[in-house]
C-alpha cells in the first residue's frame, strides 16, 4: 500500500474510533490480529462487544460498504472468535459493524454507520 492510500486509511480508522466514541462506545482495541485476522476496532457498549471494519474511500463510484463482501465476513467471524477466546469474553452479545469513511475533496469526511452489518450463521451465533 502506497503512503497517500495508507495515511488515508489511517485517518479514515481514526474517524471511526471518534465517532463511536461519541455514540458512547468504548474503544477496546485497535487494529489487533487474532486468529490470523486483523480487525480495526473491538469496540463495547454495555454488554456487547462490536467489531468494527472500516473501510475508507475517496468518492470514486466505488462504493466502501460494498468491500465487506462474504468471504470477508468470514474472515471477521473468525478473528472475532479468536479475539473472545483469547480475551475469556463470556455471556457477552456480539454484533458485527461496517463504518464506511468517505473522503471527498472539498466536502470532507461522510461516515456512515451500518449496525448489524452482517450475521455470521453459526459462528455468529455462538459468539
Amino acid at each position: 500500500m502506497n503512503d497517500r492510500r495508507h495515511a488515508l486509511g489511517a485517518a479514515g480508522e481514526q474517524r471511526a474510533a471518534e465517532h463511536l466514541e461519541r455514540a458512547g462506545y468504548r474503544i477496546a482495541a485497535r487494529n489487533v490480529r487474532a486468529g490470523g485476522v486483523e480487525i480495526d476496532r473491538v469496540a463495547t457498549r454495555g454488554d456487547r462487544v462490536v467489531f468494527v471494519e472500516v473501510k475508507t474511500r475517496r468518492c470514486d463510484g466505488h462504493p466502501a460498504l460494498e468491500a465487506v463482501d462474504r468471504r470477508k465476513q468470514a474472515r471477521l467471524a473468525r478473528g472475532a472468535a479468536a479475539w473472545l477466546g483469547e480475551h475469556r469474553s463470556r455471556a457477552r452479545r456480539t454484533r458485527f459493524d461496517v463504518i464506511a469513511c468517505e473522503w471527498q475533496r472539498g466536502s470532507g469526511w461522510r461516515l456512515t454507520h451500518l449496525e448489524g452489518a452482517f450475521e455470521c450463521g453459526d459462528a455468529g451465533s455462538s459468539l
